[in-house]
């Protein structure tokens, strides 16, 4: 007996920046009929090459499928692109990066119930050399209608990973923001550290692998703080209460000086620490300067 392969999804995508062009690549590679447009026509015609059906015009390339992925720039140019396109009966996709606010206006209210469309929005976090290799650990968070991701899984999922985090159309983008600002936070004290040594006879590249393994050590606070938040008592298990890191904090600002380096990185989040202190217990740790960012 012949087994029956599995149905691949038609699906339209608008967009071939690096990342759309990526997507698109997955997509072409395991099977799928894909139509693309983009702005640029010129951008369309290797994918063209391989594979792709290249539409004339967005309205074209929507007419086109059911499931339409929509991978601009951003915001405003979504709102360009599909302006005075029938999205009647359209599975609309939104990976444009947007911030919660502009995802939830987008699929909850008028926009898209007048032009009958259903939508799920996303938040990328991968860079394009991750998509297409499951092993890079690159994935998509999505969030709007369940009903919605749970059709469009096995075409989704194809680029890179899913986690869907929730009915909320506006959690995808939130969760997005959210772990790329501690990211850059990361990078903040990251460049901070490199500033420290610079002008020393220490070699970056010697000090890169032991900055990382203590960022790596350091990683699992998180989820002491997340107890903290969700219990409310902030001194539970706390090894180095805020007092005692308060007082340590004149160091670091006097080894800047010394090192000539600007401690505009570090003192913002100091300043919170000494707030938080004078307010509250030196026995909690610092999930308490996550009150003072909420007012």
């Amino acid at each position: 007996m012949t087994r029956n392969p599995v149905e691949k999804t038609s699906l339209t995508l608008l967009g071939l920046g690096a990342m759309g062009a990526a997507f698109a690549r997955a997509w072409l590679a395991a099977g799928h009929q894909l139509t693309v447009w983009n702005r640029t026509p010129a951008r369309a015609a290797a994918l063209a090459a391989e594979g792709a059906r290249v539409a004339d015009s967005a309205a074209e390339a929507v007419a086109a499928n059911t499931l339409v992925v929509v991978c601009l720039l951003d915001d405003a140019s979504v709102e360009e692109a599909l302006a005075g396109v029938d999205l009647t009966g359209t599975d609309l996709v939104n990976l444009t990066t947007s911030t919660p606010a502009q995802a939830r206006a987008r699929a909850r209210a008028e926009w898209a119930r007048a032009r009958g469309a259903r939508c799920l929005d996303g938040g990328i976090m991968a860079v394009p050399p991750m998509v297409g290799v499951p092993e890079a650990g690159g994935y998509v968070f999505y969030s709007g209608s369940r009903d919605l991701f749970e059709r469009h899984h096995d075409a989704l999922r194809v680029p890179v990973g899913t986690v869907y985090v929730g009915e909320d159309a506006g959690f995808a983008a939130l969760h997005d923001v959210a772990l790329l600002s501690a990211m850059y936070g990361m990078f903040a004290g990251a460049a901070h550290a490199f500033a420290l040594i610079r002008k020393e006879d220490i070699d970056p590249a010697s000090f890169a692998p032991l900055l990382a393994d203590w960022l790596v050590a350091m990683a699992p606070a998180v989820h002491q703080t997340a107890e903290h938040l969700r219990g409310g008592d902030y001194t539970k298990d706390v090894v180095s209460g805020l007092g005692m890191q308060v007082a340590g904090t004149p160091t670091f600002l006097s080894t800047a000086e010394e090192q000539g380096v600007s401690p505009e990185l570090l003192t913002p989040y100091f300043e919170l620490m000494r707030r938080r202190l004078a307010e509250g217990s030196g026995e909690e740790g610092l999930t308490g300067v996550v009150d003072l960012l909420g007012r």
